[in-house]
């Protein structure tokens, strides 16, 4: 499988376009994404496509928001 590579204009436009990612998931599957990385996380999911690509999708979510965070509290 190729990756492919977007870039954005700003973090904050990464944030958004991972969490209509996420949605599309949540929706599909009819749950959270933090209560599907915490079974996916405790091996109570399979590693099917979707669920590895959510699972990736969610962490870096969690990683782009925390930074952004971190840089608002820097900034204050």
């Amino acid at each position: 499988m190729r990756k492919k590579q977007i870039i954005y204009d700003s973090p904050v436009d990464a944030l958004v376009a991972l969490a209509k990612r996420l949605s599309v998931y949540e929706t599909q599957y009819r749950m959270e994404s933090e209560e599907f990385f915490d079974q996916y996380s405790k091996g109570q999911k399979e590693d099917t496509l979707d669920f590895v690509e959510w699972s990736n999708n969610y962490q870096h979510y969690l990683e782009m928001k925390l930074e952004i965070e971190r840089q608002l509290r820097h900034a204050a």
